[in-house]
């Protein structure tokens, strides 16, 4: 106890230099742990994938479309279970800075392959049943202040005009990687539309979700899915749900490599300052240091009164970052919900946060210490006065 408070005291006898620390080290783990959110939202949608669901899009990319005659075909492949598709509608909502996720589906067969899609029954059915219907999540819906049975209207970039629709439902999520921004409606009503407005592009899908009957199997009817349409006028491209989100992905992998450099320079250089601030203590009470080896206390002690001073400092200051971190979070949720629709500090977060400010605190401790047991007793008593 006798040593726990000398290093209590020995932290706040400088207080304007402990505090500056506690400050400094409250910022990096702050940034340090947003940064790693980032990262981890970057690999939401990679998280939340189903090992049983597969993707089938056009091989050329996924901006060609796929006749939707395929889905037979498809669903008579064994190891199909359900059948279902879409098409990226590409909508924005009033002008370009509401922009969200919004897909024309097919109904019934999407909301069986994603169950994690929370939907009161009252509201599954009035959304099955009325073609110029939505289906919004609860984050897009309270961003926009949203009521069921609100008239939305979207204006159409890849299909142009105006598309109104009746907001049926509002869904939450079942677990919380799943994304709650996301908006979507009937194919049946754009395809109706197009087949009068623009006839060449109707009966088109941008992509068809398929449900397995056995994950073990996915390999093969995503192979069979492809061999059944090689040498067709649309050839296919079938892979996992997982890997379909890692192509996306690997698109932005400078980005994400950037930020993961960025977040460990941020704790190089904490651990910088700390290490400067130990080394100013240190130097300062050599002459301490001296007298208590005069006195018979050993090396172990000395060492453990920088490194416990070193711990507390830092360890306050992570702290208070990690503390921080949370509604930190949730503002940079609030602002950038389109980018990043799920935006959860993972426990895994926090985890690294303690890591890497025990690592600076040790670290910072090393030299000091080192130069503190090692002094000798006359060049320390030198020092007084």
């Amino acid at each position: 106890m006798r040593i726990l408070k000398l290093i209590f005291k020995n932290a706040f006898r400088h207080k304007l230099r402990t505090f500056l620390t506690v400050l400094g080290v409250t910022i990096a783990i702050l940034a340090f742990g947003l940064l790693r959110t980032v990262i981890s939202a970057w690999y939401t949608g990679v998280e939340a994938s189903s090992a049983s669901r597969l993707v089938t899009r056009n091989s050329v990319s996924l901006i060609f479309p796929l006749p939707v005659s395929y889905k037979e075909k498809i669903r008579q492949i064994e190891g199909v279970k359900t059948v279902s598709f879409g098409s990226w509608f590409g909508g924005i909502y009033i002008d370009e800075k509401n922009f969200f996720a919004n897909y024309a589906v097919e109904p019934k067969t999407y909301l069986q392959l994603y169950p994690e899609f929370v939907i009161p029954e009252g509201q599954r059915a009035a959304f099955f049943r009325d073609r110029k219907s939505a289906v919004a999540g609860y984050k897009l819906a309270a961003k926009y202040g949203w009521k069921v049975g609100d008239m939305i209207t979207l204006k159409g970039t890849i299909f142009p005009g105006n598309w109104d629709f009746v907001l049926r439902s509002i869904y939450k999520g079942r677990d919380e990687t799943v994304d709650e921004t996301a908006f979507f409606f009937h194919w049946e009503y754009l395809n109706e539309t197009l087949k009068q407005k623009a006839p060449g592009r109707a009966d088109q899908v941008g992509f068809y979700m398929i449900g397995v009957t056995d994950p073990n199997l996915a390999a093969d009817v995503a192979a069979e899915i492809d061999k059944t349409f090689k040498n067709s006028i649309a050839e296919t491209l079938t892979e996992t749900e997982k890997s379909f989100q890692l192509g996306f992905i690997s698109m932005t992998e400078a980005i994400v490599i950037a930020i993961q450099l960025v977040s460990f320079v941020i704790i190089i250089i904490i651990m910088a300052v700390v290490a400067n601030t130990m080394a100013m203590t240190a130097r300062e009470r050599i002459g301490e240091y001296a007298v208590f080896k005069t006195l018979g206390f050993g090396s172990f002690y000395i060492f453990a009164l920088i490194f416990g001073e070193s711990m507390f400092v830092t360890m306050i200051g992570a702290a208070a970052g990690i503390i921080i971190t949370f509604p930190a979070a949730d503002i940079f949720s609030n602002q950038l919900s389109t980018y990043f629709p799920v935006f959860n500090v993972a426990p895994e977060t926090i985890y690294m946060d303690i890591l890497a400010s025990f690592l600076v605190a040790a670290v910072a401790a090393i030299f000091p210490a080192w130069r503190a047991v090692n002094i000798r007793i006359a060049d320390g008593l030198r020092r007084i006065g």
